[in-house]
């Protein structure tokens, strides 16, 4: 049962990600979530000395190959061991995700 709904949640996302620029996502916000959330683990800035050692920072995540914004915020938005369960509404997730977009250079 859970499957079906996952799917149906992915599909809804995906329909937001790629809506109107009206609700286009806000990678400034993605960086004041990511600096408040994710940065005891993750370097989210380059201003960021420090962080754990066995999870990839913000910039490598947007340099891999298969990255995309909308994959990455599909990520977020589904419950998974290694990270603490944030409830991140599917705007924040796409925030995030297009914050971490806009560090691949």
């Amino acid at each position: 049962m859970r499957a079906p709904i996952r799917r149906l949640s992915t599909l809804i996302v995906a329909a937001g990600l790629h809506g109107s620029p009206a609700f286009a996502a806000d990678p400034d916000h993605g960086a004041d979530l990511a600096k408040r959330w994710c940065a005891s683990c993750h370097v989210v800035a380059s201003e960021q000395k420090q962080a754990s050692a066995d999870v990839p920072g913000f910039a490598a995540i947007a340099r891999r190959p298969d990255f995309t914004p909308e994959k990455l915020a599909f990520f977020l938005l589904d419950p998974h061991p290694k990270m603490p369960n944030f409830p991140l509404s599917r705007i924040e997730a796409g925030d995030i995700a297009a914050y971490i977009g806009s560090l691949h250079q």
